[in-house]
């Protein structure tokens, strides 16, 4: 339970159901920044962390606060920084997802004999000959699948999402109906939970000990190599941008490509964003009689739509993942996560790699 809308309608409807509940809310992150708590970032405002527990104590189930900080640190921040410092782009909410609101607290269930954990993700689970997959959740603008994709069979065996089936707004219809006014209102975050300010150039730089000696200014290039200018170092740039570069060509440029081993940054036309396969580490298993009986689509980014793929996945003799797309896909990033769709299931996923 954060303290906001989802997490808890979803337990009023889990209580209305007959379930025996018990409210967990984890801190992972501790900020002291006043924009943290005035933008009523969950995971970071000790508000948001009373509310739920005050939310449960009227509900009148059971609530525990538990410290999830140093495996939060370990597992999703470290890889935060790592990636960034090796010029990927990461997500770490999949990793918080796979790590810590599903490993972490399956552990905790276990602790607490609870059958089931729940969140208010948006999201659906089916089972499809024997096997369970996630299914896109009803209202496709909040569907959350793509953060989930880590997801083991057996994670979902235990897990209940109790607003698959509603849309936002008959949320908040709920939490209206229930005296829940101020929850119905609340505005949303869509920052990143232990970014302060959401400025993760200058997290880097305060948790990175030698940020000075790895980040300096470089070079910009062409595709064909050709030196166009200097950049304040490639941590402070990422795939697609456009704007902030710090330099004129007399047309629209994009960054195409991180090299942190050479601190050298390319920059192409919006034509070069365009690519019509990608790299993947496929950390995710897919069942090869699933991905051969229809149409598999991939999404490279969340608020992207499915691309149709030319062919199921395969794997090379490295073991990298390849996909081939039926049509150009704009902004293929390194580090961000590949979701492999079919129909409304999800059946694999893995991290983009460097083409």
């Amino acid at each position: 339970m954060s303290g906001g809308i989802d997490s808890t309608v979803s337990a009023m409807l889990l209580l209305e159901q007959g379930c025996d509940v018990v409210g967990v809310t984890f801190r992972t992150f501790d900020s002291i920044k006043e924009s943290c708590l005035a933008k009523e970032k969950g995971c970071c405002s000790i508000d948001s962390i009373m509310e739920a527990k005050h939310n449960a104590e009227r509900m009148g189930f059971e609530h525990h606060i538990v410290d999830f900080r140093d495996t939060f640190r370990r597992c999703v921040i470290q890889n935060f920084i790592d990636e960034y410092m090796a010029g990927r782009t990461p997500n770490p909410c999949v990793l918080c997802n796979s790590h810590i609101k599903w490993g972490e607290l399956m552990r905790v269930a276990d602790e607490f004999h609870c059958d089931y954990i729940a969140t208010g993700h948006y999201a659906r689970i089916a089972e499809r000959n024997g096997h369970m997959f996630l299914r896109t959740a009803a209202d496709t603008h909040k569907d959350q699948t793509y953060f989930l994709w880590m997801l083991t069979e057996e994670q979902l065996r235990r897990t209940i999402f109790p607003l698959g089936n509603l849309t936002k707004d008959q949320v908040r219809d709920i939490a209206r109906q229930h005296g829940y006014e101020k929850l119905a209102v609340k505005r949303e975050s869509q920052e990143i939970c232990f970014i302060p300010n959401d400025d993760y150039r200058a997290f880097l730089r305060a948790n990175v000990p030698d940020y000075k000696e790895r980040v300096r200014a470089g070079e910009y290039v062409d595709k064909d190599g050709k030196v166009l200018g200097r950049h304040e170092g490639y941590v402070n740039y990422t795939i697609g941008q456009r704007k902030g570069l710090g330099i004129a060509l007399g047309h629209p440029a994009y960054i195409t490509s991180i090299d942190a081993a050479s601190n050298r940054i390319t920059l192409g036309t919006n034509d070069d964003m365009y690519a019509t396969e990608l790299c993947f580490n496929p950390l995710s298993s897919w069942r090869e009689e699933v991905l051969t009986s229809s149409p598999v689509y991939a999404k490279i980014r969340y608020r992207t739509k499915a691309i149709q793929l030319k062919t199921p996945p395969f794997r090379e003799g490295n073991g990298v993942g390849r996909l081939l797309f039926c049509e150009p896909v704009w902004g293929v990033t390194p580090g961000q996560s590949v979701v492999l769709y079919q129909d409304d299931l999800v059946v694999g996923g893995g991290i983009i790699s460097n083409r």
